[in-house]
């Protein structure tokens, strides 16, 4: 599982550090794609495996299938880490995600989240967590 925040930077060539603490769990290649709410999604090859194979068995004969699934794996890219660390993001999903230069890496149970840090800032207001939480009480999630 996932859990944390760090910030880096991305360079002019697209390379961003992956916390070495990520790298542990995510090994030396793994899925980048676009994610939901503006940031990229980083799966374990094993990770990536799993929703695969579980999309697999979902018919496309639906248009929001048919969307889903080029929205997630057309885009989707293996990065291997090099000897510093650090990754290529292709350019497609540095566009995506609007990554330019201040970056967060969030752990998010069994995926990482890559954002801009503008973004992530203007997504993690907390006002209304309250509201969320009772809903996912009704969803039979409680803390």
């Amino acid at each position: 599982m996932f859990t944390g925040e760090y910030n880096h930077t991305i360079d002019a060539k697209g390379r961003l550090i992956v916390p070495s603490k990520f790298r542990e769990q995510l090994g030396e290649e793994f899925v980048v794609t676009k994610g939901l709410d503006g940031c990229l999604f980083v799966y374990s090859t094993e990770e990536w495996n799993r929703f695969e194979e579980k999309f697999s068995e979902v018919p496309l004969t639906t248009k929001d299938a048919r969307k889903f699934s080029r929205f997630f794996f057309a885009g989707a890219a293996t990065c291997e880490v090099d000897k510093q660390g650090r990754i290529l993001l292709p350019a497609n999903l540095r566009e995506y995600a609007g990554l330019e230069k201040d970056i967060v890496s969030a752990g998010v149970m069994n995926r990482v989240e890559i954002w801009d840090k503008n973004r992530w800032m203007d997504n993690s207001e907390y006002d209304d967590m309250d509201e969320i939480a009772e809903h996912m009480a009704e969803l039979g999630l409680s803390i």
